[in-house]
């Protein structure tokens, strides 16, 4: 059966729209053939790189028993990786050499200048972030008004789980330029600082027991290292006092705080040991009268 003409001018067409140049690469022509085979290689790359990290996760990271965070950053760093060596492939398979790779970070170098810095910079930092890992998948961190666990550190922005289990997406730049608390970094016990004030004439022997009963009567204050009590300051109505515990789970430190606080109340009140208001003196002064501001006002 022939061809009908008009499909043999819609190939012909077809065939002359997709050899037009687009533009040239160091003196490579890329038409939309070429567009359309590096989107396709690079497709191909970025599927293998999901196959090789389910690979890689089933075969050696669950078996060694590899710490969250450092399998999570092993597992971004291959994937970076077979995503570059796609690139080059791609760059190669459709007839641009390495050459014009050049020519290209040239024009991305312009268009960083001109409005990308915010981008790169939280490339960068993300890539700080994997290889220093002074914050981990699965940490409690503290950054401005922000306390959340980290969940997904990414090119662009990490995202941090709220304690009101709100995703917060974090820019990368932030935790490489600003103060971050890391309640999780380096071992999971932390200190806890509960800072409380007693009357003058409270027996200070009988505040210190009182404390250390207090700490030692709740099951998640570590015994090693030992509690310890601390008269801090003579305040204006007070004495100062500060009960410091050490605690094995960081992520409930606002839980354990409020329990010990509401025990030294409650202990407090038993012994009969007074937290004392805060005193203000307030003066008043009777203002001078003029005696001429109590004559009578004369009639007309």
């Amino acid at each position: 059966m022939p061809v009908p003409e008009y499909l043999k001018d819609l190939v012909d067409f077809l065939a002359r729209l997709f050899r037009i140049t687009l533009f040239q690469i160091h003196q490579t022509p890329v038409t939309l053939v070429s567009v359309f085979m590096f989107a396709f290689v690079l497709a191909g790359f970025f599927i293998a790189s999901f196959i090789v990290n389910r690979w890689i996760f089933r075969k050696f990271l669950i078996r060694l028993q590899i710490e969250e965070g450092l399998r999570f950053t092993i597992l971004r760093i291959s994937h970076y990786v077979v995503l570059a060596v796609g690139a080059v492939f791609a760059l190669q398979f459709v007839g641009i050499d390495l050459g014009g790779l050049a020519v290209i970070f040239g024009l991305l170098s312009v268009g960083i200048g001109f409005g990308l810095q915010n981008v790169a910079s939280n490339f960068v930092s993300g890539v700080i972030l994997l290889f220093e890992r002074p914050i981990v998948i699965g940490d409690r961190i503290t950054v401005g008004d922000l306390e959340g666990d980290v969940t997904a550190i990414k090119m662009r922005a990490t995202t941090v789980q709220s304690l009101d289990n709100i995703s917060i997406i974090v820019p990368n730049s932030d935790f490489i330029a600003g103060k971050v608390i890391n309640w999780s970094h380096g071992g999971q016990m932390i200190r806890l600082q509960i800072d409380v004030g007693v009357s003058y004439g409270s027996d200070i022997d009988l505040v210190f027991r009182a404390l250390r009963d207090v700490a030692a009567s709740n099951s998640s204050v570590l015994t090693n290292p030992e509690p310890d009590i601390l008269l801090t300051s003579f305040g204006d109505s007070a004495l100062n006092m500060r009960l410091r515990v050490w605690i094995d789970d960081p992520k409930m430190h606002h839980n354990i705080r409020s329990d010990l606080n509401c025990a030294i109340v409650r202990k407090f009140r038993e012994l009969g040991i007074e937290i004392p208001f805060p005193q203000r003196d307030l003066h008043l002064r009777s203002p001078s009268i003029s005696p001429h501001m109590c004559k009578e006002p004369i009639d007309s």
